[in-house]
């Protein structure tokens, strides 16, 4: 049986979070990135976006807000609400949104599915029904072309009756002996509305209760066993604590068995402080919390790789990094290559900020955008010259002017890196 998933809802109205269909309040401070940042971190494992808006301007500024949502969460983002044409669902799917929820009340959105499905893939497509006859209705539409189903009331037992489909229920539940029994439903592959939106709700405790309940959810364990590790004379294993994007080191700090079990159980790092002889969950005091992205250990299972998300600094001096003491340095060629890109799109965006006299990059930003392009085109087709004739460092030497180029077009745009990459990554 797959994992069932906890699916937070943001409710979306106006650029800000909303608290759902009734009344529409304002959802703590309506930040709806700080909101995602924090279902991710806190143990949900989809997010659901419902787009409030009420016409076409609306709905832009909505794709842009969340477009935001998507980069801000680390988890796959569901999108519904207004979606009235093909356009709409392309736009939310280049946004970054892994799936897209039809609205099947709307013969409109029942009319898109077999197109949408067809473009950008089944997977990607979910259906949201609120009443059984909107499935048994379209049944085989939906189980040709549909990735899932949003149940917006509890109708999985009609859909399980009808079908083997997947069902993920929003519902207004609070209870939690209520929601357990729901989750214990085979039709139900996920749980979202109320109770899981809350942002009170701690999600890896429920998480814990429905493992106890013998209902399969995603929670952090180890591979390998605490007995497995082998340890210093204190009973301690150092920790290495890498940032999980950039890969730089953060700091090192050590663990006992307690420290470990606490980091599994709460998706933070947690340490064993050697000076105050205390656990030490990172952030408590600061608001600097550590995400755990990944543990990992060494060959001789004596030291541990954490890769995390870092909120604010990692030292307790303020810095980013505890380690910002140059001891010696020798010159070097640093040829990682998301390293360089972004090193000379940073001296890009420098020039753009702080124009230099002479400099070609201010030439092309004076310019404006239709040299650009002109010149990335001229550059497309000298890679395309050069890679005809037979001698390798011609196209290397093409392909390096074309990215710089790219890069200036970036710039211009507002492009960063880190959209392209997360693009990449997604597909």
């Amino acid at each position: 049986m797959d994992n069932k998933q906890m699916i937070p809802c943001l409710y979306l109205e106006s650029g800000r979070a909303v608290t759902g269909f009734g009344q529409r309040n304002l959802f703590g401070d309506g930040d709806v990135e700080s909101l995602a940042g924090m279902y991710s971190d806190n143990g949900a494992d989809q997010l659901l976006v419902f787009d409030f808006s009420s016409d076409d301007a609306e709905h832009e500024k909505a794709i842009a807000r969340i477009k935001a949502i998507c980069e801000a969460s680390e988890i796959p983002v569901m999108a519904a609400g207004n979606i009235n044409r093909m356009e709409d669902v392309k736009k939310l799917i280049y946004a970054g949104c892994a799936k897209v929820v039809l609205n099947f009340s709307k013969q409109s959105n029942v009319d898109l599915l077999e197109d949408m499905s067809k473009r950008f893939g089944r997977e990607k497509m979910y259906v949201c029904v609120s009443s059984p006859e909107e499935f048994t209705d379209n049944k085989e539409l939906i189980e040709n072309y549909a990735g899932g189903i949003l149940a917006l009331d509890a109708v999985q037992d009609s859909v399980a009756a009808a079908s083997s489909m997947q069902v993920i229920l929003h519902i207004e539940e609070n209870h939690e002996s209520e929601l357990l029994g729901l989750l214990k439903h085979s039709a139900v592959c996920g749980l979202s509305g109320a109770f899981v939106s809350a942002a009170d709700t701690d999600l890896v405790h429920f998480k814990d209760v429905c493992k106890k309940e013998g209902i399969p959810v995603d929670i952090c364990e180890s591979a390998i066993g605490w007995s497995e590790f082998k340890l210093n004379s204190d009973g301690l294993i150092p920790v290495v604590v890498q940032d999980y994007k950039t890969d730089e080191v953060l700091m090192v700090a050590y663990m006992n068995e307690e420290a470990f079990q606490s980091t599994l159980h709460t998706g933070k790092m947690t340490y064993w402080s050697r000076s105050r002889q205390e656990l030490w969950l990172k952030g408590a005091t600061s608001g600097h919390f550590q995400y755990v992205k990944s543990l990992t250990l060494d060959c001789d299972n004596d030291t541990i790789l954490a890769k995390v998300a870092q909120t604010g600094a990692a030292c307790h001096t303020g810095n980013r990094t505890c380690f910002f003491q140059p001891l010696i340095k020798k010159e070097y060629d640093d040829t990682n290559p998301l390293r360089v890109f972004q090193d000379v799109y940073d001296v890009i965006m420098d020039r753009k900020l702080h124009p230099k006299d002479g400099s070609y990059t201010n030439y092309l930003f004076d310019k404006g955008i239709d040299k650009i392009l002109k010149k990335v085109g001229e550059e497309c087709t000298e890679i395309v010259i050069a890679a005809k004739n037979p001698d390798k460092d011609e196209i290397k030497y093409e392909i390096s002017d074309f990215l710089y180029h790219v890069m200036v077009l970036m710039a211009e745009k507002g492009v960063t890196w880190e959209e392209i990459t997360r693009e990449l990554a997604r597909r």
